[in-house]
């Protein structure tokens, strides 16, 4: 592990030893999180700091849990009727959502015609479930779902994100804009408070379909800075630190005390600088591949990482169905470098800048390494941080940007088409510069398709297009870092952050 990572943060958080943890409620189990989503919709977000919180207030038709098994949710069953265009739900009985309202067929069609309408035009969930028609209502607890074309991975989408099961009458009577401020579903703990930026407050439904959970509250505070989350667990103010915030080089700071560990687990997060491809030098693919040769990854991945992750190819992991294992990175070469950027005019000292989330503190300390890097090959680079939501809700998606920014994936489908049509298709939030009808095509033909081996074909000449064109400068895949109090008991850390937390329990 590289010594003298991060001395300051590291410092601030040793400081946390002098406190005096506090008593606990009974049964509160109390957790940070390193970003508010801003809203509890379902249809309105693609965060995992959102499914860290909402996989315990909301549920869908299917659910993966940390094992990674898609199993039943709200639906005990279902079946694929006409070659995949059709897929028949039975609907669990006797389950109500937080309200009282009862959940029934009615409340699977009105989420999905929500979710494909007007609101969830609004958001960003409502391309991953394009290829549904409509839901038709059977009888109170039967639905068909049917497809325009089959969709290999639609079940395992049934089971976050977007297609969460939302009360009708509640939405209806209370308004869009109150229910994003106050969610009701039908998981296991149900809404209390919310205080933007600061945090929200759960406790247990005592009605819950799956029996009640074993705690009686949990608490969720939003703490942006790694060395204040890691000064919390320490003092037993917080129990679990949720990832991605804590920062490699405050392992060692977890594991030194002996009240708390460190849980890791391999998972599907990647990061990348991706490329203004519109504007500036890095429109040019020879500067884009340039920059790429410029940077020494692997000793990004050995050094800064140390052990606790891997370098890439393409924006994805290695559990990914699509990953190419044959697909080597480019090599690190700064002479090849150096000849690329002469080849394509740029001059020595030109410079660019590069944007990333201010509290992500492993990513500044790589983006000062780049920068270094290429330096080296004669380009200037600087780096602007932004807070958390404003790059990606303003920064990004409006193609404001400087000439790279960070991209952080989750990628939590395990499928490199849920990161690939989000980051590379024309007309993606994600994707504010390119508009590129090869590419298009190639996401576009293998989402219908049932043949599993075709489909990884496809998926795998979609990375190999992208690296070709050198859309972003793939870094590493990291592992999903949880820090937990000993008091804590049963917590099975999911690789993709998506906590329910029913059976867990605190000393």
């Amino acid at each position: 592990m590289k010594r003298g990572l991060l001395p300051a943060f590291v410092a601030l958080a040793m400081t946390g030893t002098a406190f005096t943890a506090p008593a606990h409620a009974e049964g509160k189990l109390t957790l940070s999180s390193s970003q508010d989503p801003g809203s509890w919709d379902p249809i309105d977000t693609f965060l995992v700091a959102w499914a860290a919180v909402s996989t315990n207030i909301f549920e869908g038709l299917t659910y993966r849990g940390p094992d990674m098994e898609l199993v039943p949710g709200l639906a005990e069953s279902w079946e694929e009727l006409d070659e995949g265009k059709r897929i028949r739900f039975k609907l669990r009985q006797n389950v109500s959502f937080h309200n009282g309202e009862p959940f029934n067929a009615e409340a699977v069609k009105y989420t999905f015609d929500r979710l494909l309408g007007e609101e969830g035009a609004k958001g960003p969930q409502r391309s991953n479930y394009v290829a549904v028609e409509s839901v038709e209502v059977i009888d109170d607890y039967t639905v068909d779902m049917k497809l325009s074309t089959p969709d290999p991975v639609l079940l395992t989408k049934l089971a976050g994100y977007g297609a969460m099961i939302v009360p009708p009458k509640y939405i209806e009577e209370k308004g869009e804009d109150f229910f994003n401020l106050n969610p009701v579903g039908t998981g296991p703990f149900k809404f209390v408070s919310y205080e933007p930026k600061v945090g929200i407050k759960l406790e247990a439904f005592q009605d819950y379909w799956g029996g009640a959970p074993k705690l009686s509250e949990l608490e969720y505070r939003f703490i942006t800075e790694p060395a204040t989350a890691v000064a919390e667990l320490q003092a037993g103010r917080v129990d679990i630190v949720i990832p991605p915030i804590i920062p490699i080089g405050m392992i060692p700071v977890i594991d030194a005390d002996p009240n708390l560990e460190v849980v890791s687990v391999p998972g599907p997060t990647v990061d990348a600088l991706r490329f203004n491809t519109r504007d500036g030098i890095t429109a040019d693919p020879k500067v884009r591949k340039a920059i790429i040769m410029a940077v020494d990854r692997k000793t990004i991945v050995d050094s800064i990482l140390a052990g606790q992750g891997a370098e890439i190819a393409t924006f994805q992991s290695a559990l990914s169905f699509g990953h190419d294992e044959e697909l080597a990175p480019l090599p690190y070469d700064p002479e090849a470098s150096k000849k690329l950027l002469k080849e394509a005019g740029v001059e020595p000292g030109e410079s660019l800048q590069i944007d990333i989330r201010g509290n992500d503190a492993t990513m500044n300390e790589v983006a000062q390494v780049v920068a270094s890097y290429l330096q080296m090959v004669g380009l200037n680079a600087t780096i602007k941080p932004y807070e958390t939501n404003v790059l990606l809700n303003d920064i990004i998606p409006q193609g404001k940007t400087g000439a790279m920014f960070q991209q952080k994936w989750g990628g939590w489908t395990f499928d490199y088409d849920n990161t690939a049509y989000s980051m590379y298709h024309s007309g993606e939030k994600w994707n504010p510069y390119e508009k590129d009808e090869t590419l298009d095509k190639l996401l576009e033909s293998q989402r219908p398709l049932t043949d599993r081996a075709e489909r990884e074909r496809i998926l795998k000449e979609i990375g190999a297009y992208v690296a070709d064109r050198a859309l972003e400068l793939p870094l590493y895949n990291t592992n999903a870092i949880y820090g937990v109090s000993k008091r804590v008991n049963n917590f099975i850390a999911p690789p993709d952050n998506r906590l329910k937390l029913d059976d867990v329990t605190v000393e």
